[in-house]
């Protein structure tokens, strides 16, 4: 089989968000006067989307209105705040610039917000990607294969040519939904015996790797 199209997740795949993340979930934690939490913790807590970050990083029995302004400063310091720390994984750009002279057709799609989604691959990858859906209120989140299949269809491809390539659970989860090989990355939140674990249909250990499944 050969792939023509990749489907790629943006945090911990394309991007390393991860201080970013931390800072603006421990801007958030000291606005409430909670316990702060470490890097590694937010390691362990995200890839699964904002609420369930902010859901494993608040203290337990935290209130439904507490968590409300909890998800409303975080969201308002993050949108502000996304592209201090946050780059490309080393080799990622060297990847995209052989995807993209090779004429490979590559979406990014996250359940980020779409207005962040928007910025980052604007900031970062528009040069090599058109194509960048994040979460909105009329498509549904992943793992519902609902926002693949949309970058499917604007990439003007069809799911066997597609490969998904992330790095977690819910990546995985998508993946499966979408009916797409699941590509896991080792550099992300998860490490690879989680992806082995997980069932990964391939295992990429540096973005470089990933050019030899291309035309499996």
């Amino acid at each position: 089989m050969n792939y023509n199209t990749l489907i790629f997740d943006l945090d911990s795949t394309l991007l390393d968000s991860l201080d970013d993340l931390t800072d603006s979930v421990n801007y958030t934690l000291n606005k409430l006067n909670y316990p702060l939490r470490t890097k590694e913790e937010i390691r362990s807590f995200a890839g699964n989307g904002i609420e369930k970050l902010l859901e494993l990083s608040v203290p337990e029995k935290t209130s439904y209105d507490k968590f409300a302004k909890c998800l409303f400063i975080f969201k308002e310091y993050y949108s502000k705040n996304l592209m201090n720390k946050t780059k490309p994984y080393d080799g990622i750009m060297e990847l995209l610039r052989y995807l993209s002279e090779n004429k490979y057709k590559i979406a990014v799609v996250s359940n980020k917000f779409q207005e962040g989604v928007t910025k980052l691959n604007n900031h970062y990858f528009s040069e090599y990607i058109q194509v960048a859906i994040g979460r909105s209120s009329n498509i549904r989140k992943k793992p519902y294969a609902d926002i693949v299949l949309k970058a499917i269809d604007e990439l003007d491809s069809s799911k066997d040519k597609c490969l998904y390539i992330g790095n977690c659970e819910i990546d995985f989860e998508t993946a499966k939904n979408a009916k797409l090989p699941f590509v896991g990355v080792v550099w992300g939140f998860r490490n690879k015996k989680f992806l082995e674990d997980m069932g990964a249909d391939y295992i990429v250990n540096t973005p470089h790797d990933l050019i030899s499944i291309l035309s499996c």
